[in-house]
């Protein structure tokens, strides 16, 4: 970018978009433009989260709902690289388990809502499950994929040194699938994140991010919905920017794509 085209250094990259919605939203508000009782203004939206009894629920929603990401991300990652690798590295295991963990791949998502509500009801074993399959799938593929790229004369030296399984696995296949696990990881967050809410949402009982979007819904508050979208947007970013912290602390070649 040059110089003449360069952001103040006090605006952040990536939020010329936003400032330039909540200009027009504020404008818009203040002309009188917005009317009815789903019509709000940037200063109730503010507000709400704070000073509103309901919009306060945002917290503890919030607090909730990254509780599950982080409990069912953090299993469907290890299930997933774990399976990804064995698949990756053993033809036989691999023509045992990918054939119909991708062909279970190809369902969308929030299509196994009902199966597991109907396995696991409308309590918190289904949110968890659905965070779970939400992350599992994308480290699934990166790994099988990033182990797979492996070059065949690395491998042929860790015959030739006799290599433990652990050595091999620490200092040969983990280096080498690394950048396509460090991408499989950024899909997986945001899916396990999307799919918690969603879960929340369509489960609609308990306290998380996706049952406050439903109860404002219900409520007709637009105020409260509002937030919880912003939030919803908030939430991915941070998540986002934890994983490439996470992958930069790992791997220092990341920090270029930061």
């Amino acid at each position: 970018m040059s110089e003449s085209l360069r952001l103040p250094v006090w605006i952040p990259r990536g939020a010329i978009i936003p400032l330039t919605a909540a200009l027009i939203w504020w404008a818009s508000a203040a002309a009188g433009f917005l009317s009815g009782p789903m019509a709000v203004t940037p200063l109730q939206v503010l507000e709400v989260p704070f000073l509103d009894p309901s919009g306060r629920e945002l917290w503890p929603s919030l607090l909730a709902s990254l509780l599950r990401v982080l409990i069912g991300s953090v299993t469907g990652s290890v299930i997933g690289i774990v399976l990804g690798y064995f698949a990756g590295t053993s033809r036989a295991i691999a023509l045992s388990i990918s054939p119909g963990i991708h062909t279970v791949r190809q369902v969308a998502l929030f299509a196994w809502i009902p199966l597991l509500t109907a396995w696991f009801g409308n309590g918190e074993g289904t949110k968890i499950v659905f965070t779970v399959l939400s992350t599992f799938f994308p480290l699934f593929l990166a790994t099988e994929q990033g182990v797979r790229q492996v070059p065949p004369a690395l491998i042929d030296v860790a015959n030739v040194l006799n290599l433990r399984r652990g050595t091999r696995i620490r200092q040969l296949y983990f280096p080498a699938a690394l950048p396509s696990i460090y991408l499989g990881l950024q899909i997986a967050i945001l899916s396990a994140w999307i799919g918690t809410i969603g879960a929340e949402y369509a489960v609609g009982n308990g306290r998380g991010l996706g049952s406050y979007l439903a109860s404002a819904r219900d409520q007709f508050r637009m105020d409260i919905v509002l937030v919880g979208v912003i939030a919803l947007a908030v939430g991915g970013v941070l998540l986002t920017y934890s994983v490439r912290l996470v992958a930069a602390s790992l791997s220092p070649w990341t920090k270029e794509q930061r």
